[in-house]
Parts: C-alpha cells; sequence; structure tokens
C-alpha cells in the first residue's frame, strides 16, 4: 500500500474587499501570478503563486497575506 505524503506549499491571498487595484501586487510579482480583473482588484493565479511573498510586502493597503495550503502527493 502506498502512502501518500502531505506536502505544505504557501500561496498569496487577497483580501479583495479593500484591494485597490493599484498595480504594484503585479509589478512586484517575479512570477507574473497576480492580474488586475477589470480594472477593480487584484487576483492571484494560484498555478503560478509560490508564495514568496513578494507581493504581500509590495502592497501599499496591506490586504494580502501569504497563507499555507495544503496538497496530498
Amino acid at each position: 500500500m502506498e502512502t501518500k505524503k502531505k506536502i505544505l506549499k504557501k500561496k498569496a491571498v487577497i483580501d479583495t474587499k479593500y484591494c485597490a487595484a493599484c498595480g504594484v501586487c503585479v509589478k512586484s510579482c517575479p512570477f507574473g501570478a497576480i492580474t488586475i480583473r477589470n480594472g477593480v482588484v487584484a487576483e492571484i493565479d494560484e498555478a503560478r503563486c509560490v508564495g514568496c511573498g513578494k507581493c504581500a510586502k509590495a502592497c501599499v493597503a496591506s490586504v494580502i497575506d501569504i497563507v499555507k495550503k495544503e496538497e496530498v502527493k
């Protein structure tokens, strides 16, 4: 029987209620994981986000948090 490993990774999460869509996070992300949707709010592409935290540090509104996500492999 094969055992599954739990791998903890990180990801960015945006509190969209307070996001000003200023674009600072988009410019700070080295992986191109953030876009501004409809000119209204920033959105994270979870497939590209590695949870490095650069966007959270750059966010002038402090609405981006880096959280752990769990994947089973």
